[in-house]
């Protein structure tokens, strides 16, 4: 269990913050509106003429506003609030696709000119990895004909498909795992592994780890942190420059592959944590028992429902063997997005959640 001096600070954090919410001897970390990065003129400055209008009218919360799926000659959907509805040229939000706007070549062309500030060849590299990221973190996921070179992707053209996923960060989620991840009798944090199905929360708790880490606190000192944030979802960089608040001690590799970030970071920055998002490969195994071994600890995240999920991976399950982490969190989606199953020590045990 946790040190007994550590139970008053999570009573505080249950009673004094609103975001929070006992479920079932769970906690529950809802996304709230007011906690968004973004805004309404951010996302109607990339949009073609006739959707801007659209958009113009629709009467909702842009920050409760997740996703916008434009797809050539299908009707116009979108993600608010976890739900799935399509928009009518009147901005009514309706669950059925009859009467939806229908979204046409020149929609998807103009689009993507916003998007690309007229210049598609400057976001090349981007480009080559699927999607763009833009001013505020807001990232643009793009699909059409993939250009095959010596068995790379050189790039993508006729672009026929695209996912706009508005970024949000929730300052403060991190606050009641926190504690628990604390190693006071090393000084720093214990190994941490955060296991989630998608969309279910694990980015934006990870996010929010890292920047209280990177801060420090009452609890514990700001400590130096290594990001290798291979699909620009951590920071959010724009132009080099993180969108997202991610500490004032945080250097972040943008774009590099997880496994050979995580060697340039421990040979160049010097950090104290490493932390990254969805291991899963023979690489990212090697390039972690190599940040282990240099004595640097790791924060990450992984798709899975349970400790027993990971376990069963092939790859994986040989960092569940070795009881490598000294902490994991499990979230779902129970109760919302960021629903706490239970915090697990290195031996499989719950010291936190319904039945601990």
């Amino acid at each position: 269990m946790l040190q007994e001096d550590f139970f008053p600070l999570i009573r505080n954090i249950f009673r004094g913050r609103e975001y929070i919410v006992l479920e079932e001897g769970g906690i529950s970390l809802p996304l709230q509106a007011g906690d968004y990065v973004g805004t309404r003129d951010e996302l109607l400055k990339i949009l073609s003429i006739k959707l801007r209008t659209v958009f113009g009218r629709l009467q909702a919360d842009y920050g409760r506003l997740q996703e916008i799926r434009l797809r050539m000659n299908c009707p116009l959907l979108i993600v608010l609030d976890n739900k799935e509805y399509f928009l009518t040229e009147e901005a009514q939000l309706v669950p059925d696709p009859a009467g939806a706007v229908i979204v046409t070549k020149n929609e998807i062309r103009e689009t993507m000119e916003y998007i690309s500030n007229y210049s598609l060849y400057a976001f090349e590299e981007e480009i080559r990895q699927g999607f763009i990221t833009i001013s505020g973190g807001h990232r643009i996921g793009i699909a059409g004909k993939v250009i095959m070179e010596n068995e790379n992707v050189k790039s993508i053209k006729h672009i026929s498909f695209i996912n706009i996923r508005l970024a949000h960060q929730i300052k403060g989620c991190a606050d009641a795992v926190l504690p628990y991840i604390i190693d006071r009798e090393a000084g720093g944090i214990y190994h941490t592994l955060i296991i989630s199905p998608p969309g279910c929360g694990k980015t934006t708790l990870l996010r929010d780890t890292i920047r209280q880490l990177s801060n420090g606190s009452r609890h514990l000192p700001g400590m130096s942190v290594g990001v290798v944030d291979e699909r620009s979802e951590i920071g959010a960089c724009y132009m080099g420059v993180p969108q997202n608040d991610i500490g004032i001690r945080t250097d972040i590799l943008d774009c590099c592959p997880k496994a050979r970030g995580m060697m340039m970071l421990i040979r160049s920055m010097s950090p104290q944590i490493i932390a990254v998002d969805e291991i899963g490969s023979h690489e990212d195994l090697e390039a972690i028992d190599y940040v282990i071994g240099c004595g640097c600890r790791l924060i990450a995240t992984v798709h899975g429902s349970s400790i027993e999920d990971i376990k069963a991976k092939p790859v994986l399950g040989e960092l569940m063997e070795k009881r490598l982490f000294g902490r994991c969190i499990v979230l779902s989606g129970l109760a919302g997005a960021g629903h706490l199953e239970g915090i697990y020590d290195a031996a499989g045990r719950l010291i936190y959640g319904a039945n601990a």
